[in-house]
């Protein structure tokens, strides 16, 4: 049993993956750019930056409703899944840390 996958999807996924791997260095160079400029405080990139894993969410459910009414291809759901995914474990990842500084500043004596 072969399975048969139209040309179009492949390149569609190639391209999504080549994006997830584009967003996924990003962060890094925004972090920089931000601290070097001094224009903007840690609340507002960290507000900033739960918005954007918000609208991803959004942009996740919309995919998979259109997916559903079967308006939407596939790969682009599971791709918009998988940057869901991606944007929710980093803002995890970064919860956990602060709560870890936090943690480590209180133990330190005055």
């Amino acid at each position: 049993m072969a399975i048969t996958t139209p040309f179009n999807a492949a390149a569609a996924a190639y391209g999504n993956a080549s994006r997830l791997i584009n967003q996924a260095a990003k962060p890094a160079a925004d972090l920089t750019a931000a601290t070097s400029g001094g224009g903007q405080n840690f609340a507002d990139m960290l507000a900033s930056q739960v918005q954007g894993v918000v609208e991803t969410g959004k942009t996740s459910d919309k995919m998979a409703m259109d997916m559903v009414n079967g308006k939407a291809n596939v790969v682009d759901m599971v791709t918009a899944l998988s940057e869901s995914q991606m944007a929710i474990e980093s803002m995890v990842t970064i919860r956990d840390r602060v709560i870890s500084a936090y943690e480590e500043i209180m133990r330190m004596p005055i």
